[in-house]
């Protein structure tokens, strides 16, 4: 049965792709963090608290709430785009802007400025490129390579997989061998725009706690919910290019904003 498999090579383009949104989802956290400190001498601890939360919020208490709801409900949410939309953008806004609430609040109080809460705004939003897109990207290009160079057979061989197993790794494989190259690079794209939308929520979180003034906090978490819920909807519309174009110009816009906003607060 393996020898009668064949899966075709991965485009160069498709490397090159895969290649390009690891270094983004990679390399931009960790130059921005260089960038933020060198420029205005926020705490590193500001980054690693800023990723740390967001494993724990997003990754961990959101899933939880996820599996439970989606085993209550099944596909009278899942198969509602709609609903769906309204419910996954909701639980990311609560969750991850309370992570962010707490964090500043208790984690930060010592230290908490706008240069601090920029840097956990880069981790917050760093952590979740390396391990949402950055490791995707790792295991991608390794498969890549393998199915190049001809591995991939003697590999499934090797391994004693059952037959269930052996078809879902080989429709994976596949996966990648006929994916649109460009769509490797629109996940690197997708990230600049997710982090960019973190620390813009950053620092309207950071004026929530420091001034003791809730509608920040609300509007980060209304700018959240609006901006996940319109990426589920759109993207059962929309091209993929459409989507990312009209994702990138809503997180440009939000950062611009808060950009003016942070530089008319002047001195912490």
């Amino acid at each position: 049965m393996i020898d009668n498999v064949t899966i075709p090579n991965v485009p160069i383009a498709s490397i090159i792709g895969i290649i390009a949104s690891l270094i983004v989802s990679v390399g931009l956290p960790v130059v921005l963090c260089i960038l933020v400190w060198r420029k205005t001498r926020a705490r590193i601890s500001s980054f690693f608290i800023g990723a740390a939360t967001f494993i724990v919020f997003a990754l961990i208490l959101e899933q939880i709430l996820h599996i439970v709801v989606i085993k209550a409900t099944g596909t009278a949410l899942t198969g509602n785009i709609w609903l769906y939309a309204l419910y996954g953008g909701l639980a990311a806004g609560i969750f991850e802007e309370t992570g962010r609430y707490l964090a500043m609040k208790l984690c930060m109080k010592k230290n908490l400025n706008k240069q601090n809460a920029i840097m956990y705004g880069v981790g917050h939003g760093g952590i979740e490129a390396i391990l949402l897109v950055g490791m995707s990207s790792i295991s991608n290009l390794i498969i890549a390579v393998m199915i190049n160079s001809g591995q991939i057979p003697m590999l499934l061989s090797m391994s004693g997989v059952d037959d269930s197993t052996y078809q879902l790794a080989i429709s994976q494989m596949t996966a990648i061998s006929t994916t649109p190259s460009w769509h490797f690079c629109m996940a690197g794209v997708e990230r600049i725009s997710a982090i960019i939308f973190h620390i813009s929520a950053s620092y309207l979180v950071y004026l929530a706690v420091s001034g003791k003034k809730w509608i920040f906090y609300f509007l980060a978490v209304l700018a959240h919910f609006l901006l996940d819920a319109m990426t589920l909807i759109i993207a059962g519309f929309l091209p993929i290019l459409a989507v990312e174009a009209v994702i990138f110009l809503a997180t440009g816009s939000f950062g611009l904003a808060i950009r003016r906003m942070y530089r008319k607060q002047g001195k912490p």
